[in-house]
């Protein structure tokens, strides 16, 4: 069974409704209660509340859904080795932080990599990890480390007085 709700909710930030797959909408606070019990069994899937992007599905699964890995793939553009410039589409998408070490399944984890350089990855002495503006710090088994940040998609401009939320 899958409890969806997004991000903002999960955290506190703010009280929208999530849903309880087949049978509707549950109150934000119960739906953190839910999702944070020790004893829960439902499958916990966090949203982006901009995008409704899933962003997370929790320690149960290993492998991300199709839209989870698209997601990876646009932010890397290619390979997250620096140096290695092989588009994403043609890499494996792996756990920055080993699954079976406590990495999760999010966009937090995962990044794409080439092949050779996933298998690189998993060789004694390497350590992979992913911070949570995108940087990717490699360290290699001489204590060397090297950063790798997916570039912007376009350069950011600065909002307009039009552009600003509302106040409340």
């Amino acid at each position: 069974m899958f409890l969806y709700m997004d991000l903002d909710t999960y955290l506190g930030l703010n009280n929208n409704p999530a849903e309880l797959a087949g049978h509707g909408h549950l109150p934000a606070a119960l739906a953190r209660h839910i999702a944070t019990g020790p004893n829960t069994v439902l499958r916990r899937i966090i949203t982006d509340p901009l995008s409704g992007q899933v962003l997370d599905l929790g320690r149960e699964r290993y492998r991300p859904t199709a839209g989870l890995g698209e997601f990876v793939r646009v932010r890397d553009r290619e390979c997250r080795r620096p140096g290695c410039h092989r588009v994403a589409q043609a890499c494996d998408l792996d756990h920055s932080l080993p699954w079976q070490h406590g990495g999760h399944t999010n966009a937090d984890d995962l990044v794409a990599l080439c092949r050779r350089d996933h298998r690189l990855k998993d060789e004694p002495g390497w350590t992979y990890r992913l911070a949570s503006d995108g940087t990717l710090t490699i360290t290699t088994p001489t204590g060397q480390t090297y950063n790798s940040t997916p570039p912007p998609l376009h350069q950011p401009r600065p909002r307009s007085i039009e552009e600003e939320p509302p106040p409340f």
